[in-house]
């Protein structure tokens, strides 16, 4: 289960108005890929359109990051949104940001449902459906980033190709899936624990879950995620990339990871 590459990936531009979130500038440098906020959960035009165009300069992949639109609670509550709904607003944040990926010279390679959508998306069939109904109709080269569960089954259903995500700073459970960020140790806040943890997801296929047990997560590892808003992702991030090296382990884009995959390695 083990892979040479990986990308690495955070969640920028979710400042919005006059309210400054997380620490982009630091994590272009860390980072091969991007979840892009588009407005909804957080993020607005004017954002939208600066890491856009910061990430089309440093050569960091461009992706899209829908949410519920749900600004007060950061898109992690869940909303009672008709299969419709969800469908057409996670189409509508994606095409605002690919029309600033165009002016931009860039072009989107993914959509990572963000939040709370993201995480319901793994077990709910409404959600499911809808997120990768939106993503096919728009774009069937896009990837679409998520764990094990409806939303990857969804995509496969729709010939779309799909990214397996590890969750760097957070903690896993026994089956193999991330704990509430309420759960103690669900957030991690040692960075070396970080990179070591990432480095064992992509080469073993496993996590040490908050219980202290080796747990199978049950896919490869295509991308390791660095939540943008954690009070330390500068850190984690330095600690994740000196993880993957020690391991001898490339960070690359996230298409080139997949079509690595896709073809069959060759006896020397």
């Amino acid at each position: 289960m083990s892979t040479a590459s990986v990308a690495v990936v955070a969640d920028l531009g979710e400042s919005y108005g006059n309210f400054s979130f997380g620490n982009d500038e630091a994590l272009f440098g860390l980072v091969t890929a991007s979840n892009i906020a588009c407005g909804f959960h957080s993020g607005d035009p004017r954002v939208m359109d600066s890491t856009v165009a910061e990430c089309v300069k440093r050569g960091v992949e461009i992706g899209a990051h829908p949410g519920y639109p749900d600004l007060v609670g950061f898109g992690r509550r869940l909303i009672e949104a008709s299969e419709e709904e969800i469908r057409t607003d996670v189409l509508y944040q994606i095409g605002a940001l690919d029309a600033f990926a165009r002016i931009h010279g860039g072009t989107i390679s993914h959509v990572a449902p963000h939040g709370r959508m993201g995480s319901i998306a793994q077990t709910d069939a409404k959600h499911a459906r809808a997120i990768t109904d939106a993503v096919a109709a728009y774009n069937s080269d896009y990837i679409v980033i998520c764990q094990r569960g409806l939303l990857a089954e969804e995509a496969e259903k729709r010939n779309l190709p799909v990214a397996y995500v590890f969750l760097a700073d957070r903690g896993y459970g026994a089956d193999g899936m991330p704990v509430a960020r309420s759960h103690p140790g669900g957030l991690l806040h040692d960075p070396a624990e970080i990179g070591r943890r990432a480095a064992q997801a992509v080469t073993d296929g496993t996590v040490t879950s908050v219980d202290g047990e080796t747990v199978a997560l049950g896919h490869d590892v295509d991308v390791l995620l660095l939540h943008g808003d954690h009070p330390q992702v500068l850190e984690n991030g330095t600690a994740l990339r000196a993880g993957l090296e020690q391991a001898g382990i490339t960070a690359t884009g996230l298409q080139d990871v997949l079509a690595a995959k896709r073809t069959p390695a060759t006896a020397s």
